[in-house]
């Protein structure tokens, strides 16, 4: 049986800890606290997680608390003057409900299931390096997961990823009962003061019970960077309340009369956001891996902040499982950090870092044109849940005109795309990986599920790229593609290959086919095809291809269904 120790146990190291227990291996998880001393201490986040990372955590049976988190199930931005007006405001909903729970109550509940389950070890102490190096020598891999104390210190900042070098934000959260009760669905309602800062609220679940989060991030210098001088908590609340009088009058009306939820409720902080180096050598010469805050620590502007480390937690656990017995090298190691930080990381502090900046005109212009057209509001909101939805709208000029371009046709057209869009995808289909060599020599490749065959004499499939796919004019130059099948456990090359990136193919082994085309190993079903037609469709093209070579060694495919991935299963009553 495997060893692995994971220090820290907040999100990330917590979540790791109990998907590998899952999966019998032996675990050891370091924690700095009892799951009663977390309970009664201090708040420790803004602890909001939307749909996406969410089901990292269903997927290991953690998520406890349906039905009784509040679902928030939208997200109202706002764009305020310096008197508390709103220039811009609108409302769009998300595709599934959010959900904030006090990380209190989340990571002492995992705790107390880690420890109940029989399988691991907890070890209750603040680990430092000598430990780090005394679990290197005891055990297969270990990973720190938490950036405090010397275990944090090991990783060097990486400054090629790392934009800032200091705080961007003064930073305040207030956990709150008996608020005055919000007219329509609960929301995350989030309002930027531009050279001020930000403020968000949501309703939350915390250790006594529903309540609602305030947090305020107030651009260093201005006048919401105001905490130096608070060190109690009753006097937090009084100047959250005077922030709120000052610049967000409706909110002041809500909560002036509410109650901290208790002593603990508080927190102030100021946050570098970083990016550091995965891989730490100890003295030893042992080599140990960082996750979460340990090596990407982002400012909680946009509220990734869990779901970043939901997202690493069932990374590392998928690189984990699907090393088996092999040995967790160095460089092992930086491919596990680079496959997250390709497929999920760089985008959430891409889009973290561009709201700690002035908002650009272009992307004051899309903040504006939500209040007009639904579909772009609902495009910005889905940025929270995923930020890979943004790219390249968000972060370029040229992209941004483009999508309101597009945006604004679709708005004057019959039907609404977010409804067609989501009755669409009530037809399950498979998962594919589309490959072609361009003409350069680059290997490129795409994610697709509109793949469908066409004709057995002579053999014919299709799949339709969208038009704005950045590698559609190297397929159109290609004389051949592959459609491979993906199997069940491939969800990360789906993932991978869906995610915009300069060499998708960075690490992973493939074989040479027809005219060069790269091949991936390990799926259900692999389809060589030259390029026989293409028909201009909409805002997609669709390839015909004619089947010059195949390969079936079957399996359980990979299934996609209204927004998420599933798994074929035989019908019951057959």
């Amino acid at each position: 049986m495997r060893r692995i120790a994971v220090i820290g146990a907040r999100q990330a190291g917590t979540q790791l800890a109990l998907g590998l227990q899952k999966h019998g291996y032996d675990v050891t998880l370091v924690t700095d606290r009892r799951p009663d001393e977390i309970r009664r201490g201090p708040v420790m986040s803004s602890p909001c997680m939307f749909d996406t990372a969410l089901q990292s955590e269903r997927a290991l049976g953690l998520h406890h608390w349906e039905g009784r988190a509040p679902d928030i199930t939208g997200i109202a931005l706002s764009l305020v003057g310096p008197h508390g007006t709103p220039h811009v405001s609108w409302r769009a909903p998300l595709e599934g409900p959010a959900h904030s729970v006090d990380q209190r109550v989340k990571c002492a509940a995992w705790l107390e299931r880690f420890a109940e389950d029989g399988r691991g070890e907890i070890v209750l102490h603040e680990a430092g390096v000598n430990d780090l190096d005394r679990y290197a020598r005891t055990h297969d891999l270990v990973v720190v997961s938490t950036g405090k104390g010397e275990p944090g210190r090991l990783f060097p900042r990486n400054a090629e990823l790392s934009r800032y070098d200091r705080p961007r934000r003064a930073l305040a959260l207030t956990y709150v009962a008996e608020a005055a009760p919000r007219d329509g669905e609960a929301t995350l309602h989030y309002r930027m003061v531009p050279g001020v800062g930000e403020y968000f609220s949501c309703p939350a679940l915390t250790t006594t019970g529903p309540c609602d989060i305030m947090a305020f991030a107030g651009v260093p210098g201005g006048p919401m960077d105001c905490w130096d001088d608070i060190h109690a908590p009753e006097a937090h609340l009084t100047r959250s309340l005077e922030i709120l009088r000052r610049f967000f009058p409706d909110e002041y009306e809500r909560y002036r009369h509410a109650q901290l939820v208790d002593d603990g409720g508080v927190l102030r902080d100021a946050i570098t956001p970083t990016v550091r180096h995965p891989v730490a050598r100890l003295a030893s010469g042992r080599h140990v891996l960082g996750m979460a805050d340990a090596v990407v620590l982002d400012d909680p502007i946009a509220g990734q902040g869990p779901n970043h480390a939901a997202q690493a937690a069932a990374h590392y656990l998928d690189a984990i499982l699907r090393h088996g017995t092999g040995e967790f090298t160095p460089q092992w190691m930086q491919r596990t950090f680079d496959g997250f930080w390709r497929g999920w990381a760089q985008w959430a502090v891409g889009w973290t870092n561009s709201l700690l900046a002035d908002l650009s005109p272009h992307q004051r212009e899309l903040v504006t044109a939500a209040a007009e057209i639904p579909s772009v509001a609902s495009a910005l909101a889905a940025g929270f849940d995923d930020p890979r939805t943004l790219y390249r709208w968000w972060f370029e000029e040229a992209e941004a005109h483009r999508f309101l371009a597009e945006k604004r046709a679709r708005h004057a057209a019959r039907f609404d795309s977010r409804g067609l869009r989501r009755a669409l995808g009530q037809y399950a289909t498979g998962v594919t990986v589309v490959t072609a060599r361009a003409p350069d020599g680059r290997n490129v490749g795409m994610t697709a599920n509109s793949f469908t065959s066409v004709s057995l004499d002579p053999p014919l499939v299709l799949w339709c790229p969208g038009k704005n796919a950045p590698s559609l004019p190297d397929f159109t130059d290609a004389s051949h593609f592959a459609v491979h099948v993906l199997a069940a456990d491939q969800h990360h090359l789906s993932r991978r290959f869906a995610t915009p990136a300069d060499d998708k193919f960075r690490a992973l082994p493939t074989t040479p086919g027809i005219a060069g085309t790269p091949l991936l190993e390990g799926t259900v079903a692999r389809f060589q095809c030259r390029t026989v037609q293409r028909l201009d469709a909409g805002d997609h093209v669709i390839f015909l291809g004619e089947v010059e070579q195949y390969e079936a060694d079957g399996g359980a495919p990979l299934v996609f269904h209204s927004g998420h991935y599933h798994v074929a299963a035989e019908h019951p009553d057959l």
